[in-house]
């Protein structure tokens, strides 16, 4: 079967085809944010749209098409489903036993402050999880455990969004810049050391700025030594891992530096500017009250004993160091050795073809080779694999039976259903994206932007997070088209496509993915537009503001003096 090439300008018209191929996108932003449609039914709107689009302006063939959207699905049912089910279970089992407030109060003892717990668990402990296991992961874990701190539904979601920004192109021991480099065939270590020539700078930014976007600019100042101790403390050794030592361990050394410094700050620091929030409860007018909560908030507990205290860390010291032993790349291979079926996705697996200058104009002896569809079923190695193996350890520990843990995993799944729905669609929009080449009309269109090229290229990257929900799969769709075009323009390739990375990171907070995993970890599923509108500017500020520093170490000394050949 001859493989069906990609075609960038369907329409004849490079306006037209970037409208069009911008419509599914548009189409579900719309409907979350301002039609403010119930999330799972905005995907399968965005789904059908893009689907539409790819068959009848991409002209994309009917059974791959289907095909693609059936592969996207899967892959967001297992492993990102996969992961948020698992963690969302671990966390109603420790509601059940009293133990999640228990927790909660002793992260009030040692952080009274709520501008305080905002940089020691959303920032730095959420750091730990995105270098550990990624994939949502982080959000999910500090979004409840500041639900439950007392901040409202919107605050918990959108602050944790926000503070999972610097960490991610480390997130999951480096793996999106080890996907960089396989698309690439850049040298790993220099695309490693070019990413933390960037990032640093946001590690130092984002404590001050999500302080700023809870608490405004005085009540920022008021705790400033802990801002700067959790940047300075996550982003020198963010730095100097990934120069001297490469992508794999950046985020686990930086986020354990970051919480051993903050913690250290506040055995003789604390905030005295008399700041309180305005209100600190979990339900408002304003905020509304959340729908199909998986779990009723738990009263604010009496400081609790020692020993107790050690039982409610217990669970989430388990999930820790799992997630951390399943995230080994020895331990991953050995169990994927156990048993890792693959699949080849019928009617899609080498059906499709990426074409100039998306890829490298193919030659006689180098052909451009057809995308594959393979979805593999890694059940043992996945991460959620590692995050259910904690939370039946920590369940059995907690006194329960394993008809009662049955009975719990049984609600869990019944409370997380649309989010389930939602995110399968979601995977299904960007897959079809993918596989038609409407992601890369989109980056073309970016791409074409001369001098400028630097700041916008960065902005590629963002967008390319946003589609798909994933700093991976944004380095994999456009890492070939950064380094083509940036080698057409005179730019150093290695800068843009540690660009991409960078700059993608900044979107994560809206990719829909990210805002599904906020809203259910909250319990605030159904108010997913809420939650977008609440990080939309932040995303984009900070994206810009990357792209601003992508630019001077394209052009302007002494920046350029960064840059990793």
């Amino acid at each position: 079967m001859q493989p069906w090439p990609q075609n960038y300008d369907p329409l004849g018209n490079p306006l037209l085809s970037t409208l069009i191929a911008a419509l599914p996108v548009v189409v579900l932003l719309g409907a979350i944010a301002w039609l403010e449609m119930k999330i799972h039914l905005a995907a399968l709107l965005g789904l059908g749209v893009a689907l539409t689009v790819a068959l009848f302006a991409f002209h994309m063939p009917v059974d791959a098409a289907l095909a693609t959207a059936g592969y996207g699905a899967a892959y967001g049912l297992f492993p990102i489903g996969w992961i948020i089910l698992n963690l969302i279970f671990l966390y109603q089992l420790t509601v059940e036993k009293g133990l999640f407030a228990v927790l909660r109060g002793s992260l009030a003892n040692l952080a009274p402050d709520p501008r305080v717990q905002l940089v020691l668990i959303a920032f730095s402990f959420g750091a730990f999880f995105e270098g550990a296991a990624g994939f949502g992961t982080p959000v999910a874990v500090t979004a409840a455990i500041l639900m439950q701190l007392g901040f409202k539904p919107l605050q918990a979601a959108g602050l944790s969004l926000i503070a999972n920004t610097a960490p991610v192109a480390y997130g999951a021991l480096g793996t999106p810049i080890i996907a960089l480099a396989g698309v690439t065939g850049l040298d790993l270590h220099a695309l490693s050391a070019m990413v933390g020539r960037q990032l640093p700078f946001f590690s130092l930014l984002v404590p001050f700025w999500v302080v700023w976007a809870y608490a405004g600019w005085r009540g920022m100042l008021g705790v400033w030594p802990a801002c700067l101790t959790a940047g300075v403390a996550f982003g020198v050794p963010q730095f100097l891992v990934s120069n001297f030592h490469g992508p794999w361990l950046v985020d686990i050394v930086a986020a354990i530096t970051s919480m051993l410094a903050v913690v250290g700050l506040l055995k003789f620091w604390k905030p005295t500017d008399g700041w309180k929030p305005v209100d600190s409860g979990m339900r408002n007018a304003e905020c509304g009250t959340p729908a199909a909560a998986p779990h009723p908030p738990a009263p604010r507990p009496q400081p609790p004993d020692a020993t107790l205290i050690r039982r409610a860390w217990v669970p989430w010291i388990l999930l820790s160091v799992l997630v951390f032993i399943w995230g080994v790349p020895q331990v991953k291979k050995q169990l994927e050795a156990i048993s890792s079926p693959k699949f080849e996705i019928p009617r899609l697996h080498n059906t499709t073809v990426r074409t100039f200058p998306v890829v490298a104009r193919p030659t006689a002896d180098k052909p451009t080779k057809p995308e594959e569809a393979v979805f593999k079923l890694n059940w043992l190695s996945a991460t959620g694999t590692g995050i259910l193996a904690a939370a039946i350890l920590a369940g059995f520990y907690m006194g329960f039976s394993l008809a009662e843990l049955a009975r719990v995993y049984q609600r869990t799944l019944w409370a997380v259903r649309f989010s389930l729905i939602t995110i399968a669609a979601m995977l299904a929009l960007g897959y079809v994206t993918k596989y038609s080449g409407t992601d890369a009309t989109l980056g073309l269109a970016l791409a074409k932007t001369g001098a400028l090229y630097p700041f916008f290229g960065t902005l590629l990257g963002w967008l390319g997070v946003a589609l798909t929900g994933s700093d991976t799969a944004s380095n994999v769709l456009f890492g070939s088209l950064q380094k083509i075009t940036a080698e057409q323009t005179g730019i150093n390739p290695v800068l843009m496509c540690a660009a991409n990375s960078s700059g993608g990171v900044m979107g994560k907070m809206v990719d829909a993915q990210s805002i599904v995993v906020a809203s259910t970890a909250t319990g605030w599923y159904g108010h997913e537009g809420s939650i977008l509108r609440y990080v939309f500017f932040h995303s984009l500020a900070l994206a810009a503001l990357v792209g601003v520093l992508v630019y001077l170490q394209a052009y302007v000394p002494p920046f350029t003096g960064m840059l990793v050949k």
